[in-house]
C-alpha cells in the first residue's frame, strides 16, 4: 500500500511487546478453527500485498477461501488495467504457493461512481455467493488490502449479506485521542464512494487497521534477504518485488533498506489478536453515526518474528521437495 509521506522508520513498538517472550506467541499451538477469509488485493499497486498473501496462505489460524483483486487509479503510474495486473500477482502467487485451488475471482477495474451504484465483477459475486453459504450465527472475514469496490459493490448489490459478513480494512489515517479521522490516504482516495458506503451501513461489523498504526510494522532488507534470497520460489519471487519496484515517491532510503509492510499487519492482527490492541470509536463525523472499531497498536516483534519463521519453515520444507 503506498503512502506519499515521509516516515520515521524508528519502530514505536506497544507497550504490551515487552511483557512476553516472542516465542510465547510464535510456539503456540491452535486451538479454535481457522478464520474463513478472502483476501481483497490492489497486488500490483506495491510491495507489501504480495508479503501479507504469502504469509496469509501458510498461516494455519486463517483459511484463505478466495484471493481478489482489486483496482488502483490514483498512482500517477498506473496502468490502465491495473485490477489485470492485481490479478496477474495474485494467479502468480497462489501458483507458486501451491494453492492453485484458491479461487483467484477478478474485481472491478473501476471504482464507484457514487454510493448507489455499484461495479459489478467476478469479486464481487464471489463474495456474494460465499456470504450467502455461510451457515447461520457464523460470520464471513473479508480482508481488504486496498480500494473498498469490491466488497461495497457486493453490499449493494445483495444487501442480504450485511449480518454475514465481517469487514477488515487496511485504511485512513486516524489520532486515538482525539477520535480524528483523516480520509486523505491511499487506499481510501483509490474509491471513497466505497468506503463511504461501508461506513454508512447500519449492522455491517467493520474494523479497521490504520495507517497510523499499520506504519510501525517495518521489514528490513537484510533481514529478509536472510529468509528469502536464493531459496527459489516465493522466497526469490517477493525479493524480487522488492529489489524491483520503483518506489518513486520515497524521498528517503533510496537504497530500499526498510518496507512498511502495512497489509502485513492487518492479516496478522486478524490473526493473531492477542498481537493487537481494538477499540471501539465512532466513524468520522460525515457519515453515519455507528461504532466500529480500529485497532490501536500492534505487537511488532511478534509479527516479524513469526513472518521470518514462517517463511523460513515453508522454504525448507519446498528445498526436501
Amino acid at each position: 500500500m503506498q503512502r506519499r509521506v515521509f516516515l520515521d522508520y524508528t519502530l514505536k513498538f506497544s507497550l504490551f511487546s515487552s511483557l512476553y517472550p516472542i516465542n510465547y506467541f510464535t510456539e503456540r499451538t491452535q486451538t479454535t478453527s481457522p478464520i474463513r477469509v478472502i483476501i481483497d488485493a490492489d497486488t500490483a499497486n506495491e510491495v507489501d500485498d504480495l508479503y501479507a498473501i504469502a504469509w496469509a496462505l501458510l498461516e494455519p489460524r486463517l483459511e484463505v477461501i478466495g484471493l481478489s483483486s482489486a483496482q488502483w487509479h490514483t498512482n500517477p503510474r498506473t496502468p490502465n488495467d491495473s485490477v489485470g495486473e492485481s490479478q496477474r500477482l495474485n494467479e502468480e502467487i497462489l501458483q507458486l504457493m501451491g494453492k492453485t485451488e484458491i479461487p483467484a475471482p477478478q474485481g472491478s477495474n473501476f471504482p464507484m461512481v457514487n454510493e448507489q451504484r455499484p461495479q459489478a465483477s467476478a469479486a464481487a459475486n464471489f463474495i456474494i455467493e460465499q456470504a450467502l453459504a455461510t451457515p447461520e450465527g457464523e460470520k464471513l472475514s473479508i480482508v481488504i488490502l486496498g480500494p473498498c469496490t469490491n466488497i461495497a459493490s457486493a453490499i449493494l448489490i445483495e444487501p442480504k449479506i450485511i449480518p454475514k459478513l465481517s469487514v477488515n480494512y487496511l485504511g485512513f489515517w486516524y489520532e486515538v485521542p482525539t477520535n480524528t479521522w483523516n480520509k486523505r490516504e491511499f487506499n481510501t482516495n483509490n474509491d471513497p464512494n466505497a468506503v463511504n458506503v461501508l461506513l454508512n451501513t447500519a449492522n455491517l461489523e467493520f474494523r479497521v487497521m490504520t495507517a497510523t498504526t499499520s506504519q510501525h510494522l517495518v521489514f528490513e532488507k537484510t533481514v529478509m534477504d536472510k529468509v528469502l534470497k536464493n531459496r527459489g520460489g516465493i522466497g526469490n519471487y517477493l525479493i524480487d518485488r522488492w529489489e524491483n519496484y520503483d518506489r518513486f515517491w520515497q524521498a528517503t532510503d533510496r537504497e530500499k533498506t526498510k518496507w512498511i509492510m502495512w497489509d502485513v499487519a492487518i492479516l496478522q492482527a486478524l490473526a493473531y489478536p492477542e498481537w493487537a490492541e481494538e477499540k471501539e470509536v465512532t466513524t468520522p463525523h460525515d457519515n453515519l453515526d455507528r461504532a466500529i472499531k480500529v485497532f490501536t497498536t500492534i505487537n511488532v516483534p511478534a509479527m516479524k518474528t513469526n513472518f521470518e519463521q514462517t517463511l523460513d519453515t515453508f522454504l525448507k520444507k519446498e528445498k526436501k521437495k
